[in-house]
């Protein structure tokens, strides 16, 4: 059974400036406050918060944020509550995988299943 763990830095949000008018609507539908207006500008402020749902990019009207929605943990979340078996997640590992993998002297930060 896979053990839960947290991961950084694996999250598909892009945010492309050039395209974004600051509008605001990727900050009322984020659910986790993952983007805020600084200097009249959007920026992504905490990445790791970011559970891919996609609500940002559907509702952006310039389409100057994407994200591969389905692939992240709130999909996970999901799958699990569904009693789905595949999470679709980086969020979990296989314990004796990744032990396996740091007696090796290779100890991989992100699962090979990483979406």
């Amino acid at each position: 059974m896979g053990q839960s763990v947290y991961l950084k830095n694996v999250v598909t949000l892009n945010l492309d400036q050039e395209k974004c008018v600051a509008c605001g609507l990727c900050l009322l539908v984020c659910p986790h406050a993952v983007l805020s207006l600084t200097n009249g500008h959007i920026e992504i402020a905490n990445r790791d918060a970011c559970m891919e749902c996609g609500a940002c990019a559907k509702n952006c009207p310039t389409e100057a944020l994407s994200v591969r929605s389905g692939v992240g943990c709130a999909t996970a979340v999901m799958n699990s509550v569904l009693g789905r078996k595949n999470s679709a997640c980086c969020c979990t590992i296989d314990p004796e995988e990744k032990a396996r993998e740091i007696s090796e002297g290779s100890p991989n930060t992100k699962p090979k299943a990483c979406c």
